[in-house]
């Protein structure tokens, strides 16, 4: 079976902080912001030559070591899952930044060679002085961003719990991406272990086995997908899912996330986490009550559930205030610890 090549993600230009929060963010839809970056001094040297890159990173590396993952040669960068799905194909580690930088200068001419990345790491910590040159205006200056280096990587298709741009320094990067309610068409994997917090489709992009997967095929109906060159950025709403492709031998990138929700709310994972223990086991017209309670008081399907309540006596359903999220979390507290 012949599965649909993904349709282009749409490209947009001319974006401010202004049309990013009125135009783009409101879609819900992922975009390329073809040549945001182009300015930047890091992207300049990315297009240059991955030496010119790594001299660009070494300006600002310090010797404290960072987090870095290390998978053998045969995983040819696929970081994921043993086949029991009980661990993972890799190892994670710490290293001194500079080494890593030098190994995959030297490794670049290798047919197949280990497969190596430095992820998510917060930039401000491991490269003081690298945001004070390359800075991006559509996102509030208080996010801290975070970079991303390895070799030939492949990504397992997963979503952020927050917004996300990404924008790439050196190296080309392919984004796979699939809408949040295709949940049921990626096949996830366990919620225990993970490979970084949140379980992540089991399906290979390259090679997708439809016999084991056989959803898969709606969930490519839906797919979107674009090519990044240094320079070029993306835009990943809440919780789509993306696959991204690390297609050089040297490869930096990027990203900003946030959060726009109120802060200091309990984590919604972790609710979901909580309603699995404590809803899934029960009988199934339990169930269907609950998830009734659920419609009505979390997700307003028949409007405000407080409406006819006066502001002083509605509680968790009235507004969400600093003192009320403190009054629920020690409720819950409380309520945990005796079980």
């Amino acid at each position: 079976m012949s599965l649909p090549e993904p349709t282009p993600i749409r490209e947009v230009d001319g974006v401010d902080h202004a049309r990013f929060d009125a135009e783009i963010r409101p879609a819900r839809q992922p975009v390329i912001l073809r040549g945001l970056g182009k300015d930047w001094p890091a992207v300049q040297a990315g297009r240059t030559s991955p030496e010119a890159a790594i001299a660009y990173l070494k300006r600002f590396s310090q010797p404290q070591p960072v987090l870095a993952v290390l998978g053998p040669p045969e995983i040819e960068g696929h970081f994921g899952y043993l086949p029991d799905l009980t661990g993972f194909n890799f190892q994670r580690g710490r290293t001194p930044l500079d080494p890593f930088l030098d190994r995959l200068l030297r490794d670049q001419d290798e047919a197949r060679p280990f497969s190596m990345a430095v992820q998510s790491a917060k930039i401000p910590e491991i490269l003081p002085g690298f945001v004070d040159e390359n800075r991006i205006d559509l996102i509030d200056a208080d996010v801290v961003p975070r970079i991303w280096i390895g070799n030939r990587i492949h990504v397992s298709t997963h979503y952020d719990l927050m917004e996300n741009v990404g924008l790439v320094m050196t190296g080309r990067r392919r984004f796979t991406v699939f809408p949040p309610e295709q949940l049921a068409n990626l096949y996830c994997g366990p919620f225990d272990p993970t490979p970084a917090g949140t379980p992540v489709s089991l399906v290979n992009l390259s090679c997708p086995d439809l016999e084991r997967f056989p959803r898969f095929a709606e969930a490519m109906e839906h797919a979107q997908s674009a090519l990044l060159e240094p320079g070029d950025a993306i835009y990943l709403p809440f919780h789509w899912w993306h696959a991204v492709d690390s297609l050089d031998a040297v490869n930096a990138f990027v990203n900003y996330w946030w959060n726009p929700a109120p802060a200091g709310l309990g984590g919604a994972y972790e609710a979901l986490l909580f309603a699995l223990m404590s809803l899934r086991g029960l009988p199934d017209d339990q169930r269907d009550v609950w998830r009734m309670i659920f419609d009505h008081y979390v997700f307003g399907a028949n409007g405000d559930p407080a409406a006819h309540l006066p502001l002083a006596a509605k509680g968790p359903l009235g507004p969400i205030t600093p003192a009320q999220v403190g009054r629920m979390k020690a409720t819950l507290i409380e309520a945990l610890s005796r079980k």
